[in-house]
């Protein structure tokens, strides 16, 4: 790694010895890994992030560039999630847009990004909707400040995916939040069956008044069977007697 006093300007990803080739040598170096720097070398990640971010427009204020490159687009999206402010995030998502080919089919979200290919790339979906999903700090959070109480809270199973998927199964304490959507227009008319495990004991389940009216609850022995129609609409469960 190349350092201008404390901000680090280059780095090498690898050197080939054999070749003397140098893979990801300079700035670029930096910004490449970036994002797995973020919860451990903070410093590092930063300046990864203020390299791609001035290298593509976004610290001048000028036309943000670099989209018509998918993998560069890719590492620009992917790091604004973790280290741009909201404005800022919004700006540069803003200015992708019209590169993205956002698609929607037969259940699946994904963006096209231009390549005309039959399947959309994996590795570019997954990474741009990381960015897309994280607020400013999120993924660094996930490993420095991680939710370990999650593991014993209340938790969805049995999911016939991916014919139905959980749109939110959200725990805040008191209730629990679910979403269920179909893959399809016809999937998004059936009704399908799921599990919630890990009740802490918490008994006499009953849907909150609100919530999707189709929805029905079964109590079993230490878990909660529901029923409901794949239509994306909110229910919410409480428990009548909390913990023991």
């Amino acid at each position: 790694m190349t350092w201008d006093a404390d901000q680090a300007v280059g780095l090498d990803l690898y050197f080939d010895p054999v070749a003397d080739a140098h893979v990801g040598h300079g700035p670029l170096g930096v910004v490449a890994p970036a994002w797995y720097f973020a919860p451990q070398k903070r410093g590092v990640a930063q300046a990864g992030w203020n390299i791609a971010a001035a290298v593509n427009g976004v610290t001048s204020g000028a036309e943000i560039t670099g989209f018509q490159d998918v993998g560069r687009a890719t590492m620009l999206l992917q790091l604004a999630g973790e280290f741009a402010d909201p404005e800022t995030k919004s700006r540069i998502w803003t200015a992708a847009e019209q590169h993205l080919e956002p698609t929607w089919n037969n259940g699946e979200f994904t963006l096209g990004l231009g390549l005309n290919e039959v399947h959309p790339r994996g590795q570019y979906n997954a990474r741009m909707m990381a960015g897309w999903v994280c607020n400013q700090g999120d993924w660094s959070s996930i490993f420095n400040t991680p939710n370990l109480k999650k593991f014993s809270e209340p938790t969805v199973e049995g999911v016939d995916f991916p014919r139905f998927a959980m749109s939110e199964a959200h725990w805040d304490g008191t209730q629990l939040h679910l979403r269920v959507q179909g893959l399809n227009a016809a999937a998004r008319k059936e009704r399908t069956t799921f599990q919630v495990r890990s009740l802490q004991g918490m008994t006499d389940w009953l849907i909150v008044p609100g919530s999707d009216n189709n929805a029905q609850l079964v109590e079993d022995d230490g878990w909660l069977d529901i029923t409901l129609q794949a239509n994306n609409q909110p229910i919410a469960l409480r428990p009548r007697r909390p913990t023991q």
